[in-house]
C-alpha cells in the first residue's frame, strides 16, 4: 500500500478481543488500512455526512463550545485534521504521556481514528508548485471546471476528515487497554478515574469506543458513572463487534444511562461483523467503510462500532451546542426518538430505537421526557447494590453558602390563663347565686320574726287578762325559751344587759 505524499505505507490492525472478565477491556474496531488515496480524496469517502443528515444538521449547529472527552488509547493532537481541536488531556494508565496525546495500549492509533470522526476539522488543500510549460494553463482550466466543495466554510478546509462536530473541543484521556499494562494500573482503576477526570474538566459528552465480554462491571465503577449522571453528562459507548468476538454487548455499554451504539453497513442495514446485539442498544450508526486519521498525519479505512460511536457522540455535541440548557436525558431522548425505525417495529436488540438521523435530532419537535429513556445508574444502584444513592456531587461555587434545612426546635406547651374578655356568662351566674342566697336569708329571717311575734302575742294575751286596767302599754314582754324557764335562766337577744324589751 502507498500512503499520501510519498510517505511509507502503513498497515495496522485494530482487534476487539473476546474477554472473559470485565477487568480487561478492548477498544472496538475492525481492520485498519492506510489507503493509497490522497487526503483530498478522503472527504469523498465520508458517505455518512449526506446519508445521515449531518451536512444538513451543520446549518443549525457545529458543536461550538461543547467539550467532548475521548476515553481511549490517546489522541494525536498534531494530526492536520485535529489542529486546535484538543484543548486538554490526561493519562490514567500511568504508562502514557501526561497530556494523554501519546498512543498507548494494544492499538495506540485507535484514539486518533475516533477523534477525527468525532471532531475533525479537516485542513486546507496543499499548495502545489506551478508546472513548467503548458501544464499551468491545463491545471487552471481543470480548477475552473471543478465543482464547488461541499464543505466550503465548514471546519479548517475541504481536505482530510471532517468530524460530525467540527467546532467541538476535545479532551483526551489515555488508557491502557487490550494487553497487560506495564505501569500496573488495572482497568478497574483506570475507567472510573477517566470518567471522573472528564466530568471535572467540563466534558458534556463522553465517548467510550471500548467494550468487554461481560455485561457486569466492577462495583467501584458505580460511583464514577453516578457522578457523570449527577453532573448531567451524556455517555456514549460502543456495542462491540462480532468480528472481534463480541456477540452480546458488554460493559460499559450495559451500564444504565449509557447510550449504546450498534453498527450498520454502507447500505444502512445491521452489520454482520461490525456490530453486536443487546437489549441495551439505543441507536444504530454507520460502522463499515469508514475513514479516519492515524497518528503522524496518515489516514486509514476501518470498521467497527468504535467508529459508529463517535458519530453519535458528535450529534450529541451538536444538540448540546444548540440547546445549552437541555439536560442529558433530553439529549439522549432527541437522538433515539428521532431515529428512523428499522427491523422489528419499535425497540429491538439489533437497531435499538432505530437509525441515526442527525438533522431530525437537531430540528424536530420532540416531547420532553421525565427521565433518561435508557435508564439511570442511580436507580440501578438503589435496587441492585441495596444501598442509598449518595447526594449529587455537583461543584458548588466558592461564594455560595449552603443553607441547612430549617428544623423547628422542640417546645414545651405553656398553660394560658382563661380569657374572659367579652364573656358575661360568669358574671350573670355569680349575681344570680348572690340574689338567691340573699332571698333565702331574707325568707329565713322573716319566718323567724313571724314565729317570735306569734309567741309574743300569745304571752301578751295571758298577761293582759291578769291586769286591772287592761291597757296596752305598747311593749312586748320578753321572750323566754321554754328550756331556760325550766332552769331559771334567761337570754337577751338585744345588745344591752338585762331582760328589757327589744325593738322590732
Amino acid at each position: 500500500m502507498h500512503s499520501r505524499a510519498g510517505r511509507p505505507g502503513r498497515r495496522a490492525t485494530v482487534r476487539a478481543a473476546a474477554l472473559s472478565v470485565v477487568s480487561v477491556l478492548a477498544l472496538v474496531g475492525g481492520t485498519v488500512f492506510a489507503p493509497a488515496a490522497m487526503a483530498d480524496a478522503t472527504r469523498d469517502k465520508q458517505y455518512w455526512l449526506d446519508s445521515y443528515g449531518i451536512r444538513e444538521a451543520w446549518k443549525t449547529s457545529q458543536g461550538e463550545g461543547v467539550k467532548v472527552a475521548v476515553i481511549d488509547s490517546g489522541v494525536d493532537a498534531t494530526h492536520p485534521d485535529l489542529k486546535g481541536a484538543v484543548v486538554g488531556g490526561t493519562d490514567v494508565s500511568g504508562a502514557g504521556s501526561a497530556n494523554g496525546q501519546r498512543g498507548i495500549g494494544q492499538t495506540p492509533e485507535h484514539g486518533t481514528l475516533v477523534a477525527t470522526l468525532l471532531a475533525g476539522r479537516g485542513h486546507a488543500p496543499e499548495k502545489k508548485d506551478a508546472d513548467k510549460g503548458g501544464k499551468d494553463k491545463d491545471r487552471k482550466d481543470d480548477d475552473e471546471k471543478a465543482p464547488e466543495p461541499k464543505d466550503k466554510g465548514i471546519g479548517a478546509g475541504t481536505d482530510g476528515v471532517i468530524g460530525v462536530a467540527p467546532k467541538a473541543d476535545l479532551l483526551t484521556v489515555s488508557t491502557w487497554l487490550g494487553s497487560p499494562n506495564p505501569a500496573g494500573v488495572s482497568i478497574e482503576e483506570q475507567i472510573p478515574a477517566a470518567v471522573k477526570w472528564a466530568v471535572d474538566n467540563g466534558a458534556k459528552v463522553i465517548n467510550m469506543s471500548l467494550t468487554s465480554s461481560s455485561t457486569s462491571w466492577p462495583e467501584n465503577w458505580d460511583e464514577a458513572f453516578l457522578y457523570a449522571e449527577q453532573n448531567d453528562v451524556v455517555i456514549v459507548a460502543a456495542a462491540g463487534n462480532r468480528a472481534g468476538g463480541t456477540e452480546q454487548s458488554g460493559a460499559p455499554a450495559t451500564i444504565p444511562g449509557v447510550l449504546t451504539v450498534a453498527g450498520l453497513n454502507r447500505e444502512g442495514e445491521a452489520s454482520e461483523g461490525a456490530s453486536a446485539q443487546s437489549i441495551v442498544i439505543g441507536v444504530a450508526a454507520p460502522a463499515e467503510d469508514l475513514v479516519g486519521g492515524l497518528p503522524g498525519g496518515l489516514y486509514a479505512d476501518w470498521s467497527g462500532t468504535s467508529g459508529a460511536t463517535p458519530l453519535v457522540s458528535g450529534v450529541a455535541a451538536l444538540i448540546r451546542a444548540e440547546y445549552p440548557e437541555m439536560s442529558a436525558a433530553q439529549v439522549v431522548n432527541r437522538i433515539i426518538s428521532t431515529a428512523k425505525d428499522a427491523g422489528v417495529p419499535g425497540h429491538d436488540p439489533i437497531y435499538g430505537f432505530g437509525i441515526l438521523d442527525a438533522e431530525a435530532a437537531l430540528t424536530a419537535d420532540v416531547a420532553v421526557v421525565g427521565a433518561n429513556p435508557v435508564g439511570s445508574i442511580a436507580q440501578w444502584i438503589t435496587v441492585h447494590r441495596r444501598g442509598q444513592v449518595a447526594p449529587a456531587e455537583t461543584k458548588v461555587p466558592a461564594n455560595r453558602v449552603e443553607e441547612e434545612p430549617a428544623v423547628p426546635e422542640p417546645t414545651t406547651p405553656v398553660a394560658e390563663a382563661p380569657r374572659l374578655e367579652g364573656d358575661v356568662l360568669p358574671a350573670v351566674i355569680v349575681v344570680g347565686f348572690s340574689l338567691v342566697f340573699i332571698l333565702v336569708i331574707g325568707l329565713g329571717v322573716q319566718q323567724t320574726l313571724r314565729a317570735r311575734r306569734l309567741a309574743a302575742a300569745e304571752q301578751g294575751g295571758t298577761e293582759q287578762a291578769g291586769t286591772d286596767d287592761g291597757e296596752d302599754t305598747g311593749f312586748l314582754p320578753p321572750i323566754r325559751e321554754p328550756l331556760l324557764k325550766e332552769t331559771g335562766k334567761s337570754v337577751s337577744h338585744g345588745t344591752g344587759k338585762g331582760s328589757g324589751p327589744r325593738n322590732r
